[in-house]
């Protein structure tokens, strides 16, 4: 817990960060040596703590369920103003228990790779779902900067640790491992593997290739271990860094990057079915004009469009507006208008009384997609003449981008209209506009979810061979792209694939990306005690953390000062260009917004081919 606190208060204060860091790296050494002191000592059989850590290494999913138990409080405590997350804390209370586990009883955690690969999918496709609707939108106003971004990290990433293991004479291996790590991209282990097996990297004499593949492992395992930490916390606190409040930016960016006027959550999106304010109220009164009299609700509707009377009581009796009921003296109504209509409604109708039977009325939310109706090419105003009784518009969408509803605008086909009122009311005018109301729901068609999971696995596995180098999109990279088609189609029309519940697309973005980082940790925590060989475990530390944190900071640097990009987008490129999705869910966190996302994809995509090819160089002519 302190050397915890001592890292963290090294970003806090710049001028102890290498102090802070060798501390830590003195306690990764102490651990060591009583690794190898425990290693003489027969451990009890019936010592409690051996016994719980067998189990958790016996039925993986306990460990990777207590890991999250643990991890999630304690990424939330906060040192000096800096928190881990809830990423970064299961991170490391993974790699916590499956060290000790290690070092003090040599267990380690078997757990199938499948169960990593599933959890990653599913997190990355609800991170598409997320950003999909101002991804296209992001891309065509950054899309040449996000290129930029990717390219400036992964070649200082390249250039940083390629010469400093020149320099430091680490020896053949070193490098590729100490990219891999860094970059937090384990395939380039595969590609430097492949130049060895080949012959593409010619042995020197007296190296055989399990030495090789040995300094790959120790330098792959201490600088991931440390890269994956520390930039989750470089990216969550960069905007705060430069005295950005990340909360006001996102919101800034979600306006740029939306488009149009501010017409809520968009088509598909969560938030779709919220009431929200509005000027619309329902009041009730009684009918003491004898011009209203014989008079059916709908005939009164035609002769003021801005009003509807939605129910009728008439002594114990409460008629719904639906069945078009007739009005009588003594009747009260309930009218649904605009507040300043409505205070005339004395000398329209009668006095206001006090009747909650005539004002309860279950208001709903939806959106309704324009299709092949006489309506369109109308304006808004002969629209809500003909079907406008009982609701009120809310919001108008035009290919996923909110336009001005004025009385003028022209309808068209496609158009999503998002119009508040009775459930009886939405239903009909949803009918008549030959569409059925999308209201924001609970639940999920997991069928066409799996169907287009199915197409992203399929899309990112395939593989091309490029002089010996395979190219593959990725598993995962394809299930977010996936994602972002989805909810991007959603937003032009909302019943497109059957509804998507957002707490079920939460739930699958955090477990998801937990549940993977938990596993990773599981693997890579034993790595860290067999890959110490004396000082070099240093060198190795100091140029892992410089790969990892030197070039996206580089890339900041590029895009907030030379490119003025918001400053959150920024982070989210910066993260692409890093590959790293925990960092990217770190400043996700720390903004209350997705929009970061937006600028994840390009740079993410553009790197992940283009390190592989670096570790190939880097393996050859190491």
């Amino acid at each position: 817990m302190n050397n915890r606190t001592t890292l963290l208060g090294a970003l806090a204060h710049p001028s102890k960060r290498m102090m802070s860091l060798m501390l830590g790296l003195c306690t990764l050494a102490i651990l060591f040596f009583g690794n190898a002191y425990a290693a003489t000592v027969e451990p009890e059989a019936s010592s409690g703590i051996a016994w719980a850590l067998s189990y958790l290494a016996e039925n993986p999913f306990a460990y990777l369920f207590l890991t999250l138990a643990i991890g999630y409080p304690i990424g939330r405590i906060t040192v000096g103003g800096i928190c881990l997350g809830a990423t970064a804390g299961t991170l490391v209370t993974g790699i916590l228990i499956a060290l000790a586990s290690s070092a003090l009883y040599g267990i380690t955690y078997n757990i199938p790779g499948l169960v990593e690969d599933i959890f990653l999918m599913l997190f990355m496709y609800a991170l598409g779902m997320r950003v999909g609707p101002q991804f296209f939108s992001g891309l065509a106003r950054g899309g040449v900067d996000f290129l930029v971004i990717g390219l400036i990290v992964v070649f200082s990433n390249f250039l940083i640790v390629f010469f400093g293991v020149k320099v430091l004479d680490l020896g053949p291996g070193y490098a590729a491992g100490i990219i891999s790590g860094s970059y937090t991209v384990t395939a380039v282990m595969g590609v430097a593997q492949s130049a060895v097996n080949s012959g593409a990297f010619h042995l020197p004499e007296g190296v055989t290739a399990d030495m090789v593949g040995a300094n790959m492992a120790a330098g792959y395992a201490i600088s991931y271990v440390l890269s994956s930490i520390f930039i989750i916390l470089l990216i969550k606190y960069l905007p705060k860094m430069f005295g950005k409040d990340p909360v006001i930016e996102a919101q800034k960016a979600e306006g740029e990057f939306g488009g149009g006027e501010d017409g809520g959550a968009l088509p598909g999106t969560a938030g779709t079915s919220e009431l929200g304010f509005t000027d619309k109220q329902i009041r009730s009164y009684l009918v003491e004009h004898q011009e209203l009299v014989g008079k059916t609700v709908n005939q009164l509707f035609k002769m003021n469009p801005h009003a509807a009377i939605l129910k009728v009581v008439r002594d114990d009796e409460v008629i719904d507006a639906q069945d078009n009921p007739t009005l009588q003296l003594g009747d009260i109504v309930g009218v649904m208008g605009n507040y300043n209509l409505l205070l005339s409604g004395e000398t329209k109708v009668g006095k206001e009384v006090s009747e909650p039977r005539a004002r309860m009325t279950e208001i709903e939310v939806a959106d309704v997609h324009v299709g092949k109706s006489e309506f369109a090419g109308k304006t808004l105003t002969e629209v809500a003449n003909e079907i406008g009784f009982g609701i009120h518009l809310k919001s108008m969408f035009r290919a996923g981008v909110a336009i001005p509803h004025l009385p003028k605008t022209i309808v068209e086909k496609g158009d999503v209209l998002r119009i508040a009122g009775p459930v009886w009311c939405v239903e009909k005018a949803a009918k008549q506009l030959k569409a059925v109301p999308i209201v924001e729901s609970t639940y999920t068609e997991v069928s066409f979810m799996s169907f287009a999971l199915f197409i992203g696995f399929v899309i990112g596995h395939a593989s091309v061979e490029i002089g010996g180098i395979p190219f593959a999109l990725g598993t995962s990279a394809g299930c977010m792209l996936m994602g972002i088609l989805v909810s991007w189609l959603r937003t032009r029309n909302p019943d497109f694939g059957g509804p998507t519940s957002e707490g079920a697309r939460a739930f699958l973005n955090d477990i998801g990306l937990s549940l993977f980082v938990a596993v990773l940790a599981a693997g890579v925590g034993p790595k860290i005690m067999s890959s110490f060989q004396g000082t070099v475990v240093i060198w190795i530390a100091v140029l892992g953390l410089l790969g990892a944190l030197v070039p996206p900071f580089l890339a900041w640097i590029y895009g907030y000062y030379f490119r003025k990009m918001n400053p959150v987008v920024l982070a989210g490129a910066c993260a692409g260009g890093r590959n790293s999705t925990p960092a990217l869910n770190g400043i996700q966190d720390i903004s209350k917004s997705g929009i970061a996302a937006v600028a994840y994809p390009v740079p993410y995509a553009l790197t992940s081919a283009i390190v592989l090819i670096l570790g190939y160089i880097a393996m050859v002519f190491s």
